[in-house]
């Protein structure tokens, strides 16, 4: 019997999304035999380890919650020679890789991210952040001393690297208003020992970067010489290296595509050195899609590294320092995360983060799109058709148009959950990656300067307009989703085009950009300056696009998701929102989760949404 779009029997459910592992990061130690990850297990980070051939044991227990706390985290862990430090519970700890237990090397203050450990193993410099002052300090690897400050006086710093002397320490910094990838310093800190052999600053120089140029994970090579950092000067984030003797900066890679990323959270890597200094091993993300590259210093050249041909999506590369082997995790639109490893004897995978019980041919595969608005610009996106039946049904399917959080973001050809469980079901799925992404250049990404709820809204309508001409979808069964800046979206999207999307789905979306900056965290507190304007100047512009003070322009059908604990988009923000809705009897759902934060980390809490979001879209969309 053929079923309705939308109806489908689906191998893909909640609750096996819910039982997933989310994969972090993965780091080698200094001898290269041991490659040791970060997962999440529900809302508990745990650190697991591979040495050799050996199976992959646990680290760490759920007694420690392991993960960065500065910002939107990341940087939870570093490798020295048989130990790992990590941040957990408030606190730094070492770790032996041989097994043991863990033990406290910071007092319990303020929150932790970035440990880095000197080349002699006898100390950690980190990132701290303390009642919303933020700097680099260290502490001795034993913990038997109390941490100092090592470089402060910015808003910000992250991804401290130690030269392999031990003299000098290089890191990124920068201050409001900017962020990250808009305007970012690398520094070089140079080091001198106190009379207990403690280390302090010296000088401290900028070597690149300014408040309008971005810069990116710097790495010294393993003999010294050189400083690799990675720039957007170019217009696109290429890899440069800085002669640290001869005081020259060079550009590597002159390609029209990012080997850098925005720096949204700590201890995010796109490259890394060959052990012997001679190459840089990086990842490469044209328009969403990654490979890995090998570049030759000595020739001037790149080169593709075979063997990866399956994925489509690479993060956190890790360089072993013997053997360059080259680790990472790796997915595809039809491949859930997995760490591996590549070498010149093939490819090895040491971790999968999901349940793999389906073929590729019952998962739907991504298919870039690039289409023109109105105003005859192009906009990106990712489109997944539902997954082939033996009987479809007549006509089109509807349409989840998804858009990304952010805004300053990009849904590239990596595996998503949600996307599988609405393309099994009979469900079309657009991945936008509206003017304002990025992953296609600085240009387009600084399209959202000032007119964040402009071209993330008329770039979803002219993409479902695209896909309908196309004949891919059913125009009139459109759903805009997301969370976050994408919830936003989903807002402004009901409030400025009502009656053209079916229904919506929001998850902790802005709906009141004046409390967003007030309540906000420190990190995206000025964040709105560069998408809307500065004030008083643009209060008319943040009451526009605050779809709080004209809700009562939705009038489709809506479901609000929000976290109680959420510090970045406060449970107010869904509650204004929810209240007019209810107030004039728009039909929607409001389900609010206890405990959760930005995003959903319990178990519960993520089956309980997507069985929340599939009845309602029965209700509002295939049966309306």
């Amino acid at each position: 019997m053929t079923k309705l779009y939308g109806t489908w029997d689906s191998p893909i459910s909640g609750a096996a999304i819910a039982g997933g592992v989310s994969l972090r990061d993965a780091q080698w130690n200094r001898g290269g035999d041991c490659l040791v990850w970060w997962e999440n297990r529900g809302k508990t980070g745990l650190l697991q380890a591979q040495a050799g051939g050996q199976a992959p044991r646990d680290l760490t227990d759920a007694t420690l919650n392991v993960a960065g706390r500065v910002g939107y985290g990341g940087g939870a862990f570093t490798l020295g020679d048989g130990k790992a430090f990590f941040a957990a519970n408030g606190r730094l700890y070492s770790q032996a890789l041989a097994g043991g237990a863990p033990r406290a090397i910071t007092p319990a203050f303020g929150s932790y991210a970035s440990p880095a450990v000197s080349p002699d193993g006898e100390w950690v410099a980190f990132v701290h952040s303390y009642e919303d002052v933020d700097g680099l300090a260290i502490v001795d690897a034993a913990g038997e001393g109390f941490p100092r400050k090592l470089a402060y006086g910015t808003d910000f710093v992250m991804q401290p690297s130690w030269h392999p002397a031990g003299q000098q320490l290089a890191f990124v910094a920068w201050n409001h208003p900017q962020m990250p990838w808009n305007g970012s310093e690398l520094r070089l800190v140079s080091l001198a020992r106190d009379g207990d052999g403690a280390p302090r600053a010296t000088d401290i120089v900028t070597l690149a970067g300014d408040q309008d140029t971005a810069v990116f994970q710097p790495e010294f090579s393993p003999d010294g010489r050189f400083l690799a950092y990675v720039s957007d000067a170019s217009g696109w984030s290429n890899i440069y290296v800085y002669d640290l003797k001869r005081r020259i900066h060079s550009r590597l890679t002159s390609d029209e595509a990012e080997q850098g990323t925005p720096a949204w959270a700590q201890g995010l890597r796109t490259y890394g050195w060959a052990g012997d200094s001679q190459s840089i091993f990086y990842l490469e993300n044209q328009r969403g899609f990654f490979s890995l590259k090998r570049y030759d210093l000595a020739a001037g050249a790149s080169e593709l590294v075979a063997g990866l041909e399956e994925y489509t999506q690479l993060e956190q590369i890790a360089v072993s320092g013997a053997g360059n082997k080259v680790a990472m995790i790796a997915s595809s639109s039809v491949i859930p995360p997995r760490v591996i490893s590549v070498d010149a004897s093939g490819l090895t995978i040491h971790r999968r983060g999901g349940v793999e019980n389906l073929r590729e041919d019952q998962l739907a595969s991504a298919r870039a799109m690039r289409w023109q608005g109105d105003d005859g610009q192009d906009a990106h996106g990712l489109f997944y058709p539902p997954v082939m039946q033996d009987s479809m049904p007549p006509g089109a399917p509807p349409l989840i148009v998804n858009v990304h959080g952010g805004p300053t973001s990009q849904r590239s050809a990596a595996y998503y959950s949600d996307a599988q469980f609405f393309t099994t079901r009979g469900y079309a799925v657009l991945l936008v990656n509206h003017r304002g992404s990025t992953g296609y250049g600085k240009a387009y990404m600084e399209m959202h300067r000032g007119a964040w709820g402009v071209y993330d809204v008329i770039d979803c309508i002219s993409g479902v307009k695209h896909l309908a001409n196309e004949g891919l979808i059913d125009e009139s069964k459109a759903v805009i989703m997301g969370g976050s800046a994408g919830g936003f979206t989903v807002l402004q999207s009901l409030v400025d085009h009502p009656g053209f999307y079916r229904a919506g789905v929001c998850s902790y979306g802005v709906s009141n950009q004046f409390g967003l900056l007030m309540d906000t965290h420190k990190f995206e507190e000025h964040y709105p300056f560069w998408l809307l304007g500065e004030l008083p100047e643009a209060a008319e512009l943040y009451r526009k696009r605050s779809p709080l003070f004209h809700a009562d322009k939705i009038i489709d059908p809506i479901i609000v998701f929000q976290g109680t604990d959420d510090v970045v988009v406060p449970q107010a923000q869904s509650d204004g929102i929810v209240a007019s809705l209810k107030r004039r009897g728009v039909p929607h759902e409001y389900h609010l989760f206890a405990g959760e934060g930005h995003g959903w980390r319990k178990p519960k809490t993520i089956e309980t949404y997507y069985k929340s979001i599939e009845r309602f879209l029965l209700q509002h969309v295939i049966y309306a």
